[in-house]
């Protein structure tokens, strides 16, 4: 798997250096966004925030549960939480967290990534050229 991972990789960066892009036009433009990394971070001090945490759990859990946060995590630095979010646009995962108590409070704000398939995969299923004898 990892030599696989390292193969897809460096596929990867000859593609974009230009030299298997002429040779592989199966090479897809884009992917789909098929996760959102949200990247939390309290912009209160963490004292202020008590009172919001137990509905910001429970809301949270739900969210979970709902299949909407597919991963979660603090921050080991401690100002704030990770999530992996299963939903297909930053616009969703930035409605769905601004639900969450600590986001109508204005206490939490988060970075959204777009997270989708490596694009490099797809010069796996490219056809081989036709070998001349």
């Amino acid at each position: 798997m990892r030599a696989l991972l390292t193969g897809v990789l460096a596929l990867g960066m000859y593609a974009s250096a230009g030299g298997a892009r002429a040779q592989a036009p199966a090479m897809v433009a884009t992917v789909p966004t098929t996760k959102v990394l949200a990247i939390g971070h309290l912009v209160v001090d963490r004292s202020a925030i008590g009172g919001v945490m137990p509905s910001e759990v429970r809301e949270t859990v739900k969210l979970y549960l709902g299949g909407k946060i597919d991963q979660w995590y603090v921050r080991q630095d401690g100002k704030g939480v990770v999530f992996v979010m299963n939903v297909t646009s930053v616009e969703e995962a930035h409605a769905l967290l601004e639900k969450l108590p600590l986001g109508v409070n204005k206490m939490m704000e988060f970075e959204l990534m777009p997270l989708g398939p490596l694009r490099p995969l797809s010069i796996l299923l490219a056809e081989p050229a036709a070998v001349k004898p």
